[in-house]
């Protein structure tokens, strides 16, 4: 029984000891683990329910090597889920579209006039099968995108990290410390790995930290191999009894993740350089420019091509296209740099989240939207009050232009099988407001969700790039042997008008007038000087500073003169990487809001000119007529062309118009994932950014194309009826 009490006050004792040397206190990070898991996972749980729910009712059994591959991408993305329940919701997934597809194109033919299997939609059928697999394959590579998404977060706080580990080691040498110090001081998603490998132990998957830490190190041993030795240099320093070269071993890590992440971005940039050229080439120049060629084809097959096939080729096949060659590309980006902050931990924030903006910004875009499709409100109101085609349908010679005295307004057309158009001019000219409505809905609503956002990230950028040298000034001062408590004021009245003088003066004032200690002036939660800058860089300093003058001003100013220089070699590097990408990211830019408007622009004046000369031609040659023009026939070269089954221009441009928007869409995102990694702010404000160039550079280079092709076809349909 004795033995029993020693054993559990040894226990008890132990355990409070422990948390005393640890700093652990009362601290939980099996609870913060979970908490912080359900509240920045939220957005995958309705994914996990889906395959939760339904996987299990169609769970696939999977190769041995196809299941390790999906577990293993299963546990990078943390989701809980089983690799047979994912595949299970992707195959309901693609059953479930091949069944839609067959109700669809069944329901198209049992409504038409006439049921034979020529008027099967056959066509339509294969295009919707082959929808239904591209769903099937997003949905089942969804843990893949999931995982790198994680990887590209957690990668991008991979140097900062490694500085903050540096940082309270070179004072500190407990590497348990250290750990539990940057998961605090880090944002999410590293900062939620670190903890787990404190959970880990607590749950008694592993019995010491190091277990638990090499472990966490090998899940990125084949993606940053220069992150897992930099930690191992770290916890080597541990057993170094020279404090120099300690030091030396902490500073060679931090120099070893650096050189690591350059040597890989060098070797990135060269390799992504020809897959963007085939993107650009497959996914922009080869489908805009055979889409010229369409109005031609429409004809000479008799109208087998509908608008709505080019709608699903352009609008969802082209843009998958596009999708999946992105993807590979962003599927070899490395790691280690990168936006490291957590957009949820924004003061903003807020205002990102408000959806309600989404309302106001359709209301803005709705009108160009119903002036877009007027056309057809003129159509079916003008035959609803008992209106024919001809009296909303005038010539624009009736209108008072006689340069184009024969072109309708819009173009309808009445056929044995209904109206069909509109091929007009003006119907054309009026569908550029479609994609100008889609434009402003996403730039209004994106714009007034990030402008606060990014111009708060903007200020702290410009406070990170000055605190090296500020630090190193407060550090020398800390030298000369001036109290911290006066040290702010003093370095403050040098850095007027610069915001990390503001944030020293606003340290200065909580300390001389309020009467605060350092740690209060700082980080108190109602006047702390951080409140008003949000940077997890300063924050960190300020920390490592507060602990630090408690051991002296001279290990306080070594501290904060090894920050310094810390952060500038990383600057420096940053800046290095950003001219390694410059190639890369400018040509994206020019090809997104800028080469792929001008073209997509010509070719839809292309397709409406040689709309407009088939159906000039049609008109002007009576059928059966033996004229002939160049010694060939031109009643027989016409009767190749059936003008009626043409796709009208007015529903090329919509298309063309959709596509470019979703263009710019996924080229944007590409383009933000190589610079910044996993960053949502950046690609929701620089897409409104690029939507505003693109859209508009395009919608006023086509109304310049179409007025000018047409009135160079008029001109060449006329000296033609006049040799006729």
């Amino acid at each position: 029984m004795e033995k029993e009490e020693v054993r559990n006050l040894i226990k008890k004792y132990s355990s409070e000891l422990e948390g005393e040397i640890s700093g652990e206190g009362d601290v939980n990070y099996s609870q913060e683990y979970q908490k912080f898991r359900e509240e920045a996972l939220s957005n995958l749980s309705g994914y996990e329910k889906w395959c939760k729910s339904i996987g299990k009712s169609f769970t696939v059994k999977l190769s041995a090597k196809d299941e390790e591959k999906l577990n293993k991408q299963i546990q990078g993305a943390r989701l809980e889920v089983t690799p047979g329940e994912v595949a299970g919701f992707a195959t309901f997934i693609l059953l479930l579209g091949f069944f839609l597809s067959a109700l669809i194109c069944t329901g198209i033919f049992l409504l038409g006039e006439t049921q034979s299997i020529d008027t099967f939609p056959f066509l339509l059928f294969i295009m919707l099968v082959i929808i239904s697999v591209f769903i099937y394959y997003y949905v089942n590579s969804l843990p893949q995108r999931m995982e790198q998404r994680w990887r590209l977060k957690a990668s991008s706080q991979m140097v900062p990290a490694i500085l903050y580990l540096v940082v309270y080691m070179r004072h500190t040498s407990n590497l348990e410390r250290a750990i539990k110090f940057a998961s605090e001081y880090l944002q999410p998603p590293l900062s939620l790995d670190l903890k787990k490998i404190f959970w880990n132990v607590q749950t008694g998957k592993f019995t010491t930290i190091k277990d638990s830490l090499d472990d966490y190190l090998e899940s990125w041993r084949e993606y940053s191999l220069e992150f897992v030795e930099a930690f191992h240099m770290i916890e080597s320093s541990l057993y170094e009894p020279s404090e120099e070269r300690r030091i030396a071993i902490l500073e060679k890590a931090l120099e070893i993740i650096l050189d690591g992440v350059y040597e890989k971005t060098l070797h990135y940039t060269h390799d992504v350089k020809s897959p963007i050229t085939n993107v650009y080439m497959l996914g922009i120049v080869l489908p805009t420019l055979g889409l010229a060629l369409l109005p031609l084809a429409s004809t000479l097959l008799g109208g087998a091509v509908k608008w709505y096939h080019l709608a699903i080729l352009f609008n969802i096949f082209i843009p998958f296209l596009v999708f999946y060659l992105t993807n590979e590309i962003l599927s070899k980006r490395p790691g280690g740099f990168g936006e490291s902050e957590l957009l949820e931990r924004n003061p903003n924030y807020k205002y990102y989240a408000d959806n309600s903006i989404y309302f106001l910004a359709f209301l803005i875009a709705l009108p160009f939207l119903l002036i877009g499709f007027s056309p057809f409100f003129l159509y079916y109101f003008g035959e609803s009050l008992g209106l024919s085609i001809g009296n909303f349908d005038p010539t624009l010679g009736e209108l008072g232009i006689p340069f184009l005295a024969d072109q309708k307004l819009f173009g309808f057309s009445e056929t044995a099988a209904g109206v069909v158009g509109p091929f007009g001019l003006f119907a054309l000219l009026l569908s550029l407001c479609i994609p100008l409505a889609i434009m402003i809905f996403f730039t209004i609503s994106y714009d007034s969700k990030t402008k606060k956002l990014v111009s708060m990230r903007k200020e702290t950028k410009e406070l990170e790039n000055e605190f090296a040298g500020s630090m190193f000034q407060l550090g020398n001062r800390l030298a000369d042997g001036i109290p911290a408590e006066m040290a702010f004021g003093r370095v403050a009245s040098s850095l007027h008008d610069t915001p990390t003088g503001g944030f020293f003066s606003l340290v200065n004032i909580n300390i001389q007038q309020a009467g605060m200690s350092i740690e209060h002036a700082i980080f108190d939660k109602n006047r702390g000087a951080i409140n008003q800058y949000p940077s997890s860089l300063v924050k960190t300093s300020m920390k490592i500073l507060t602990e630090s003058v408690k051991k002296g001003l001279q290990v306080a100013a070594k501290a904060l003169m090894s920050i310094s220089n810390y952060i500038k070699n990383i600057h420096k590097v940053d800046e290095r990487l950003k001219d390694l990408l410059a190639d890369v990211t400018s040509e994206m830019k020019s090809n997104m809001t800028f080469l792929a408007p001008l073209l997509s622009a010509i070719v839809v004046g292309l397709s409406s000119m040689i709309t407009m000369i088939l159906v000039k031609l049609k008109d002007i040659i009576p059928a059966g007529s033996e004229q002939s023009l160049g010694g060939m026939n031109i009643s027989e070269f016409m009767g190749m062309f059936d003008v009626n089954a043409m796709i009208p221009p007015y529903w090329m441009q919509i298309i063309v118009g959709i596509y470019l928007i979703e263009i710019i869409f996924i080229l944007t995102k590409t383009l933000i994932s190589i610079e910044s990694g996993e960053d949502r702010l950046g690609e929701k404000s620089e897409i409104s950014k690029m939507l505003k160039t693109g859209i508009l550079l395009y919608i006023i280079a086509a109304f310049i194309s179409i007025v000018a092709l047409t009135a160079l076809a008029s001109v060449a349909i006329g000296g033609i009826a006049g040799s006729l």
